[in-house]
């Protein structure tokens, strides 16, 4: 299910609220197939139509895009998630991207929710692609002026374009959702499933004001994880387990399996970015995980019947679309995260400042 979840501590700065005429026909947002609802949502958020464009593919596959109003000197937006069908929705984003470009477009900013190749970011061995620069050189050759994304897998991907990026996080969304689950969760322990991922899970524990412990994961190979051992203590306590994404879910599900071994009471799941391929919904069904907490950065409607008693799907539609009003209006993307929000509390370090710009965005 996909519950609201509104921004708990940006200034209070509404766009709907704010929006004028001239806005309503300077900003327009169109949306790519990966993420039409998505961008349905944030345009409700804006109280803006969504922008009349739409995709139609050849009977040899190839795809064409076509506007069917006025963009010539607007700001642009098109929200397209770069998940599974990756190279299909990518190719559709840069047509799309290369279509407002040749209709004379003021600025286009690739809003891309789910970034996809983004952990193909560095050479780990020889003779193989850093693919995360090469979509970075794409996305720009193809025209776009700047990028809104969400919880890049690497944040120095950033760097890896040349145009500024806006780098938001769901941080606000989850942790106000998981503070509504205070009374419930009773004594609790921010858990690291991986190593790589104790940065944003201590920076969790400190915005909730819990212990924190990691798990020392061994990897058998690229789709079979062994979790080994526990620092700190989870024994009697609920645990929550955060990460940016949940894709094959082996990591997440066998240190749910590891903590429940060592004496937790319960166990929550939560990611930004339900990727969910391969083995994935098997595994959480049979997981000792009781809760899978995600985001719509991709959407789960059909494919997600195995787990549906255990998901729990908040929206960043609300996230997204402040984030585009300050865009437009260059205001500052940062104070999204700092500030009197008590649930972004740690957050202000991995607040976005575009790489070759100013900040914008919310």
């Amino acid at each position: 299910m996909i519950r609201p979840s509104p921004l708990d501590g940006a200034e209070s700065e509404l766009p709907r609220a704010a929006m004028d005429t001239h806005d309503r026909d300077d900003l327009k947002v169109f949306a790519g197939r990966a993420s039409r609802d998505l961008a349905e949502s944030i345009c409700r958020s804006l109280d803006l139509p969504l922008g009349q464009g739409h995709t139609d593919m050849f009977p040899d596959g190839e795809l064409i895009v076509k506007l069917q109003e006025d963009v010539r000197g607007r700001d642009c937006f098109v929200v397209q998630s770069t998940y599974n069908p990756v190279n299909a929705h990518l190719m559709e984003l840069l047509i799309y991207i290369d279509c407002l470009r040749r209709a004379s477009a003021r600025r286009i900013t690739a809003v891309i929710p789910y970034f996809g190749y983004a952990r193909q970011d560095r050479k780990d061995e020889g003779r193989v692609p850093i693919t995360a620069k090469l979509v970075a050189n794409l996305i720009t050759t193809a025209g776009a002026n700047r990028v809104l994304a969400m919880d890049l897998h690497a944040e120095q991907i950033q760097g890896f374009f040349d145009i500024p990026v806006d780098h938001l996080h769901a941080a606000p969304v989850v942790l106000k959702h998981i503070e509504g689950l205070r009374d419930k969760i009773g004594d609790f322990v921010l858990v690291s499933p991986d190593v790589g991922n104790v940065k944003t899970a201590n920076r969790f524990a400190n915005a909730l004001g819990g212990d924190f412990a990691i798990i020392d994961k061994r990897r058998k190979s690229g789709t079979e994880v062994e979790s080994a051992n526990i620092v700190g203590e989870v024994k009697g306590r609920t645990v929550l387990m955060v990460d940016d994404m949940i894709t094959t879910a082996g990591t997440v599900c066998e240190a749910a399996k590891l903590v429940k071994r060592a004496g937790a009471r319960d166990v929550i799941a939560a990611a930004t970015h339900p990727v969910f391929v391969g083995l994935a919904m098997e595994r959480l069904a049979e997981s000792p995980i009781s809760r899978i907490i995600v985001t719509d950065t991709i959407p789960t409607e059909g494919r997600c019947k195995p787990i549906a008693e255990k998901l729990t799907q908040l929206s960043v539609a609300r996230l997204l679309g402040e984030a585009i009003y300050r865009i437009h209006h260059n205001k500052s993307v940062s104070s999204l995260f700092t500030g009197n929000n008590k649930c972004s509390e740690g957050f202000e370090a991995m607040a976005t400042a575009p790489v070759n710009a100013p900040p914008g965005g919310d």
